[in-house]
């Protein structure tokens, strides 16, 4: 049975990664940053433009399958 199998030390997980993104969006209102853009004063802007280019990222993923995706015989002879 392995580490990750033990669903307590999952629970443990997401409260180590939930309280890191939490310590680190906090530390963005405190850490001094130099604006090149308007979007960029924001709170949290790297955050959310990081998530949705994510998301994107995997739709457009979806719909790039309908067009290069193969069958599933297709390297048998």
């Amino acid at each position: 049975m392995g580490y990750l199998d033990d669903t307590e030390n999952i629970k443990k997980l997401k409260r180590v990664f939930f309280t890191c993104l939490v310590i680190l969006f906090l530390i963005d209102f405190i850490v001094p940053k130099h604006h090149y853009f308007s979007l960029e004063r924001i709170p949290g802007f790297y955050a959310i433009y990081g998530f949705v280019a994510c998301v994107s990222l995997v739709f457009m993923a979806k719909i790039l399958r309908k067009f290069i995706k193969r069958g599933e015989d297709y390297y048998d002879y």
